[in-house]
């Protein structure tokens, strides 16, 4: 089948609209869906600074929603029709998937970051027969298609508004997911959020919808402004003293603190705003080292890496759409829709701060 992708075809050029190619439709425990829409997460941006090990061309997009119009085999647990939000790949046979861990699995950079798996590859080419990297994130669905292994797509209520749930997949599903899962955050705790971007505010609302005090920092007063709207206490970057203006506004300090910026001067504060035993997670890529000052681990303070929220996504998704339809997890109010031909406009807004969470739309005007 052919059908419209937004290609990127090298590190420094822009998307170009294509037609693409899908040489077989669904094999066993896979899905064929129809996008209704795909967030853009700057993971799919970060491709042009991957060093070249996130192989190019490729068709990105890995926050896709929309509709099973094929399934592969008869124990995908899907049906023709279905609404389903896409998440990312996993193995489902090592030892985390087996463990209900499936961002940590085993082969979670190669099946994500670095082409997908390798038997894919002869299926997915451009309209001159040129092979396109085989899935990103299990997905590439910046496209009006996407083919997908059925336990990456999760059914969700046909009532709700599919086009915008896809970020649910992976940038909304973080920031919840490191508040809902790893901090296990509720009423009396303290939660401060660093960057109050797709994630960070993600963060902000899971906190305020678990019961928990949020405290959000950013640069941006815009960005403040939203982070206040969704009930956290804002405070800028610069804050003179800012470890101890948390501290003051935290009763001594903070419970669990989420990075999203990769700021080593924030780490640094954050840790130094914790209670003892408080834990510090991150969820932005580390580019060079990261100097800890003397203390910042005193008192059992803990640092780690949190990958994808801790989420198994088949149960975060629906308890995340639950609370939106409760009114307490106002996501959409994150989202402004692009057509599929305005990626690059996507692009430039998301790199400059004008949108927090661009979503594309197959079709759209």
């Amino acid at each position: 089948m052919k059908f419209g992708a937004a290609v990127l075809r090298s590190y420094d050029s822009p998307f170009t609209l294509e037609e693409v190619v899908l040489a077989a439709g669904a094999a066993d425990g896979e899905v064929l869906v129809r996008v209704a829409g795909c967030g853009m997460c700057r993971t799919d941006l970060a491709v042009r600074r991957s060093g070249g090990r996130s192989p190019l061309p490729a068709v990105l997009g890995h926050e896709g929603s929309g509709v099973v119009v094929e399934t592969g085999g008869t124990d995908t647990g899907l049906s023709v029709g279905d609404h389903v939000v896409l998440s990312f790949d996993s193995c489902g046979h090592c030892r985390n998937c087996l463990g209900a861990a499936p961002a940590y699995c085993d082969s979670f950079a190669s099946l994500n970051l670095f082409g997908g798996r390798a038997e894919n590859a002869a299926r997915f080419t451009d309209t001159a027969g040129n092979a396109l990297a085989p899935r990103w994130f299990g997905q590439s669905s910046f496209a009006e298609y996407a083919l997908v292994p059925a336990r990456n797509a999760v059914r969700v209520d046909p009532s709700l508004p599919l086009e915008l749930l896809g970020p649910l997949g992976c940038g909304f599903l973080t920031g919840a997911g490191a508040v809902l899962n790893s901090f296990g955050a509720g009423p009396g705790d303290t939660v401060v959020v660093l960057g109050a971007g797709a994630v960070g505010l993600a963060a902000v609302m899971a906190a305020t919808a678990a019961g928990a005090v949020a405290v959000a920092v950013d640069r941006y007063p815009e960005r403040l402004a939203l982070a206040e709207r969704f009930q956290a206490v804002p405070l800028y970057a610069s804050t003179p003293d800012l470890p101890g203006r948390i501290r003051r506004l935290t009763d001594g300090g903070a419970a669990y603190a989420l990075d999203t910026t990769a700021s080593a001067r924030l780490i640094n504060d954050a840790l130094q705003a914790l209670r003892p035993r408080g834990r510090l997670g991150l969820v932005a890529r580390l580019h060079t080292t990261l100097p800890l000052e003397p203390g910042r681990l005193d008192r059992g303070r803990t640092i780690s890496h949190l990958c994808e929220g801790d989420a198994v996504p088949g149960l975060l998704v629906p308890k995340l759409t639950a609370l939106w339809q409760a009114g307490r997890f106002p996501f959409d109010q994150l989202i402004r829709t692009y057509p599929l031909a305005g990626v690059n406009d996507a692009e430039r807004d998301c790199d400059g701060g004008r949108v927090v969470k661009p979503v594309l739309i197959p079709g759209g005007d």
